[in-house]
């Protein structure tokens, strides 16, 4: 009987091979069949791999196929990689391929993988969560091929002005800005991070108001992620209470 292995759901990272996670890293060094998603995972991160490794790109499947890909290589008792962009869990689209191989009764793991809004965070050297200032990270997109439900509209999660990274929304850049200046505040400092950690990496920081114009002068419609809120504006003075000399805990008296 042929031995079989779970498939495995991996998460690339933001681009840079390196920002892989170790686990992600050997489940690609033992994988006998690779199924990416080509449009945006960078053949960089393939490196990983055996060279004489099947890798296939999923950009022009639809899901059956995929699923079909994945079904036929695990029955023949090959290490199946099914490797995502980012963190497969965000806007990774994993959630009906599982669902399709519990209906084969075909089990999978998942690894987690590191997202572009950390990378981008790392870029800008910054803190999503600033003391005093912010406390919450909304990861959202705005309405569009794909839709939003209602209660999830930018325009209702902006109204918190929390920190907020915007996903998949480049390409309607000027809807974006609207929204954000009317909660925000069009002299808000806003970021764009495109193609973060890759070798073509750019991070602009800009005003709200000015948003849509910077994109278009640079050319940015896609692979961009939009950073707005608070932590932008704050100096780097603010202090957590977590390691002030007053604030005892579990591991240390007050000083």
């Amino acid at each position: 009987m042929t031995k079989k292995f779970p498939i495995i759901f991996t998460g690339a990272g933001p681009g840079a091979p390196d920002l892989i996670t170790v686990r992600g890293m050997k489940a690609l060094e033992d994988a006998d069949y690779i199924l990416y998603a080509g449009s945006l995972v960078p053949g960089a991160v393939l490196t990983w791999a055996n060279d004489a490794v099947k890798k296939e790109s999923s950009a022009g499947m639809h899901l059956d196929e995929m699923v079909d890909a994945m079904a036929d290589a695990w029955d023949r008792g090959l290490k199946v990689v099914r490797l995502h962009t980012g963190d497969p869990s965000l806007y990774g689209a994993i959630a009906e391929q599982m669902m399709l191989l519990d209906q084969r009764q075909i089990p999978y793991e998942v690894i987690p993988g590191v997202t572009a809004a950390f990378a981008a965070a790392a870029a800008l050297k910054v803190e999503y969560t600033v003391p005093e200032h912010a406390q919450t990270l909304i990861f959202t997109r705005i309405s569009g091929r794909t839709p939003v439900p209602e209660k999830e509209s930018l325009e209702s999660l902006a109204a918190h002005k929390a920190s907020m990274a915007i996903y998949l929304s480049a390409g309607m850049a000027e809807q974006v800005e609207k929204i954000l200046a009317a909660t925000y505040g069009p002299e808000a400092p806003v970021a764009v991070a495109y193609r973060v950690s890759h070798p073509e990496e750019r991070i602009i920081v800009t005003i709200v108001d000015r948003l849509a114009e910077t994109m278009a002068e640079n050319e940015i419609n896609r692979l961009a992620l939009i950073i707005v809120g608070p932590f932008l504006e704050t100096e780097k003075s603010a202090k957590s209470l977590l390691y002030d000399r007053a604030f005892a805990h579990g591991y240390r008296d007050k000083a």
